[in-house]
Order: structure tokens, then C-alpha cells, then sequence
């Protein structure tokens, strides 16, 4: 049976996660607590859902499928991205994995996603094939990229300088606008007396500000 989690399946998801995380051979990797679990499946704003398949005979969970939203500028639609698809060992073979997947598919449907996506290890062979059974194509001409740790930090820390410059820059504007406004006080008998007969300089149009494009 497939259906949508609970509050009290966070313990069961926690413990899906830790081991799916020896199985790809990263146990160390998986750090997520159940309260943050708890707060980002139930919070007052949920942005990632649960499913969990579930075994008839024994009532207990038989694996999982976690996802979330993603957006496509292609299509202009949104789509599922499947972070975590996981049966348990003893499970396997009975069709779990397809039925999460089935839902997956259903809730894009439904909702007029166009897409269900999401990353395989390369050595898993086993679920390479069975993913390509159920017609699901290889993005082989793309290369997932990430920033994490020390260079994330180097990243966010250069958008720091670059918008302490910014507001520098715009303190200054500020400062020599107000120094022009106060020498521009119309003076008798110059071009900005309004009683002076001088036409004003150019045709009183304003220059065009021009976009650069990044």
C-alpha cells in the first residue's frame, strides 16, 4: 500500500535514510535529525513530501520515496524531483519501488507537471536497468554540479563584499546628488534663474539608462 506520510512515520523515514545512506556507501553523509524531518515534512510551510509504501502482512514500513517541486523554464511548468527512493531488503521484488514511482508519476499527471526526475549512483547497475524498464531516460549530456562547505562559504562571503561595495557606492551617489542639488540653487541672471531669459541647456530629455546583460 502506498500512502502519503505521517507525523508518526518519522521515525521509520529516519531510519530508511540511514539505511539507504550505508547502502550507497556514504553512512557519514547522512546527518538529517527527525526533528528536521519533522519540521520540513509537517512545518506551517511543508516544501518536501513523503510517501511511504507499506507492507499489508506486517503493517510496517517497506520503503519510501521522498520529493519535492522543481521548475522548469522549458516548459514553464513545475515538475517532482525525487530525492530518496529506498525499499528495504526484504521488501525488494514485490513491487514497492514501482508503485512509488507509479505515484510519482500519478501526482505529476495530476497536477500537470511535465517531468519526474531524479539521480542514480553510476555503479548501481540494478537500479539503472530497472529505472530504464520503466521508460526513464539517462541525461547523459549533463554534469550535476554542487557547492557545499568551505566553497559555499568563499561564495556567499564574495556576495557579502560585493553588496557592502554596492551600498558604498550608493552612499556616495547619495552624498555628491545632494552636494549637486544644493549647487544647483538658481543664482539671478544665471540659465536656472527661472526669471532668466537663457534657454535650457539640451532638448530636456532625460539620457536612457542602458542594461548590461550578465
Amino acid at each position: 500500500m502506498i500512502r502519503t506520510a505521517t507525523p508518526a512515520d518519522i521515525p521509520e523515514i529516519h531510519a530508511m535514510i540511514r539505511e539507504l545512506a550505508e547502502y550507497e556507501r556514504a553512512p557519514d553523509e547522512a546527518r538529517a535529525t527527525e526533528e528536521q524531518l519533522h519540521r520540513a515534512l509537517f512545518g506551517p510551510h511543508p516544501a518536501v513530501f513523503c510517501l511511504v509504501a507499506e507492507d499489508p502482512a506486517s503493517g510496517r514500513a517497506a520503503g519510501f520515496a521522498l520529493w519535492f517541486r522543481n521548475f522548469s523554464t522549458w516548459t514553464g511548468t513545475h515538475g517532482v524531483y525525487l530525492e530518496d527512493l529506498f525499499v528495504r531488503p526484504a521488501y525488494r521484488g514485490a513491487g514497492y519501488g514501482r508503485a512509488l514511482l507509479a505515484e510519482l508519476a500519478r501526482i505529476c499527471t495530476a497536477n500537470g507537471y511535465h517531468r519526474l526526475q531524479w539521480w542514480v549512483l553510476d555503479w548501481n547497475e540494478k537500479a539503472i536497468g530497472f529505472y530504464k524498464s520503466i521508460g526513464a531516460e539517462p541525461m547523459d549530456e549533463w554534469t550535476v554540479y554542487r557547492v557545499s562547505g568551505p566553497a559555499l562559504e568563499r561564495l556567499a562571503a564574495a556576495a557579502s563584499s560585493s553588496s557592502a561595495s554596492s551600498s558604498s557606492a550608493s552612499s556616495s551617489a547619495a552624498s555628491s546628488s545632494s552636494s549637486a542639488s544644493a549647487a544647483s540653487v538658481p543664482v539671478p541672471g544665471s540659465a536656472l534663474d527661472p526669471g532668466c531669459a537663457a534657454p535650457p541647456s539640451a532638448d530636456g530629455r532625460p539620457v536612457a539608462d542602458t542594461d548590461s546583460e550578465l
